[in-house]
Parts: structure tokens; C-alpha cells; sequence
């Protein structure tokens, strides 16, 4: 059984390096007080904060998952006040 969120960080991981990498080279072309150096670190910084928050999101219990599969079940059947 494959992990997905595992491998959805891992490829947040990749596209970061790839940002990083992308990012170095403007600021070596452009220098590193152009605005499109900081459009590129800004570009770095919004895929960390995405990569951090997918870690922060806690996994689903049993009876969720079943309930994702089973949205008419009994067990998951959700009542209003």
C-alpha cells in the first residue's frame, strides 16, 4: 500500500528544490536585489508554506475513511439541532 500524502510531500520536496535551483538562477542573472529575485524566493517560500501545512494535517481515523466510502451508512449520518 502506497502512502499518499507521503508521496505528496515528496513531491512538494522535488518542486521545491526545482524552485530553489530556478530561484538561484535569476538572482545570478538579474542580481539579487531585482524584484524578479524576490518574485522567485517569494514563489520558494509560498511552496514551503504549502509542504508545511499538508504535515500539519492530522490523518483520517477508521471510521472516517469508512465514511468516506460509505456515505450512506447509518454510522454516518449526520444530524442537525
Amino acid at each position: 500500500m502506497t502512502n499518499t500524502s507521503t508521496q505528496v510531500t515528496g513531491d512538494i520536496q522535488e518542486k521545491i528544490q526545482e524552485e530553489v535551483e530556478q530561484a538561484r538562477a535569476v538572482c545570478d542573472i538579474s542580481g539579487s536585489n531585482s524584484a524578479e529575485c524576490a518574485a522567485a524566493w517569494d514563489a520558494v517560500e509560498e511552496l514551503q508554506a504549502a509542504a508545511s501545512h499538508q504535515r500539519q494535517v492530522k490523518p483520517k481515523n477508521a471510521l472516517e475513511r469508512y465514511c468516506d466510502d460509505n456515505p450512506d451508512a447509518d454510522e454516518c449520518r449526520l444530524y442537525e439541532d
